[in-house]
């Protein structure tokens, strides 16, 4: 029987490949708005059936939650997290940058983390204290493996930290770190960027817990450091901060608190 992080690799990697299938033929792919304004389509929704296939397949005891279909009951407190693709408005729009995210969520703790951007063909992972990787992947193999760190910032000071910022559409939240800190173009998802070494910092403005758990762990294992902006550690909804070391995480969160509150 696959270890859990294969089991998530291999998942994801399977989720992967029907994910690319249907960004092959975009033109032909319908588009619908969900109550919360957020584009969903049918690749979605094919993708978190792949994932939820295979794992219950190797783990049906297991819960699942997932961001199209919602949470299914399992027994003794472990519970698997999916978000299909996450960037479904890069997706649709032809952009790379998108995702497919999956994760294990132990007794309250996430302890397995795997994101996929197939259509640059790599994959990061981690398992808790089993430091995080990176690799790439062809033919549902994984090739090149590395292990990743997060880059030692100069000071724990904002000014001049790389800064990656996501979404585009939701930059309001994250101005006062903007207006200080060097903000950087993101070729990969910033967290991912935080947990290589190549961003000090990133925020991603608005989220629920399946946008987190994944790269949560996989900054974390690099020696980074995820939170909430109120503080909490454990992936939740609202916006999120991901930092290379703990003292621009405390100044990103001071000078977030300092922000007149929206109106």
């Amino acid at each position: 029987m696959a270890d859990d992080l294969s089991l998530a690799r291999d998942a994801a990697l399977a989720g992967a490949a029907e994910a690319l299938r249907h960004f092959a033929a975009l033109a032909d792919l319908p588009r619908e708005v969900k109550a919360d304004g957020s584009v969903v389509t049918r690749a979605d929704r094919a993708v978190e059936a792949v994932i939820r296939e295979a794992l219950t397949a190797a783990r049906p005891g297991d819960a699942i939650l997932g961001e199209e279909e919602g949470e299914t009951a399992g027994t003794g407190g472990r519970r698997w997290i999916i978000d299909p693709i996450d960037g479904t408005a890069l997706f649709v729009a032809g952009d790379k940058r998108w995702l497919v995210l999956v994760a294990l969520e132990e007794q309250g703790e996430i302890t397995v983390g795997v994101a996929v951007v197939p259509a640059l063909g790599r994959l990061w992972w981690a398992q808790r204290g089993g430091g995080a990787y990176e690799g790439r992947f062809q033919d549902g193999r994984i090739l090149d493996e590395a292990r990743i760190q997060v880059a030692t910032p100069a000071s724990g000071e904002l000014p001049g930290s790389r800064l990656g910022v996501v979404p585009d559409w939701a930059r309001e939240v994250a101005q006062p770190l903007i207006a200080v800190a060097d903000e950087r173009p993101w070729p990969l998802h910033p967290p991912l960027m935080v947990a290589r070494g190549d961003l000090d910092l990133a925020m991603q403005t608005c989220g629920q817990i399946w946008d987190f758990a994944a790269t949560s762990l996989i900054v974390a294992e690099a020696g980074g450091h995820y939170s909430g902006l109120d503080g909490r550690v454990r992936p939740g909804a609202g916006p999120s901060l991901f930092a290379a070391d703990a003292a621009l995480r405390d100044a990103a969160l001071k000078s977030l608190s300092r922000a007149p509150a929206a109106r």
